[in-house]
């Protein structure tokens, strides 16, 4: 199956032809897998990483870090939830295998 999801008054759907949909925005979301919820926020994924093993640091007044004491990973984001980027996304993914992965949305 190919295309793009397009998210629109809250709901998600696939659209196969992207080629004629031009006014159409992409967004990168960050979804957590086994329950296929998009993370809309930094306070729902606190709770997904805590619940995974990783610790809140407050050390660092303008960011959010996370450290599982079992590894050496950290995890540094912005403090403010807009400025959450693609390769913050991409950062938490990598440090979690198998657990959120990276998605393309279309905004109309």
């Amino acid at each position: 199956m190919s295309g793009v999801w397009l998210f629109k008054n809250g709901v998600v759907r696939l659209v196969e032809n992207e080629s004629n949909q031009g006014y159409m925005q992409r967004k990168k979301v960050l979804v957590h897998v086994s329950t296929d919820e998009v993370i809309s926020s930094y306070s729902v994924l606190e709770k997904k990483l805590v619940s995974l093993g990783w610790e809140r640091y407050y050390d660092e007044p303008d960011l959010l870090q996370f450290h599982k004491s079992s590894t050496i990973h950290l995890i540094s984001l912005p403090r403010d939830f807009c400025h959450f980027k693609p390769m913050h996304m991409f950062d938490i993914v990598v440090k979690n295998k198998n657990v959120f992965e990276v998605r393309d949305i279309v905004l109309m």
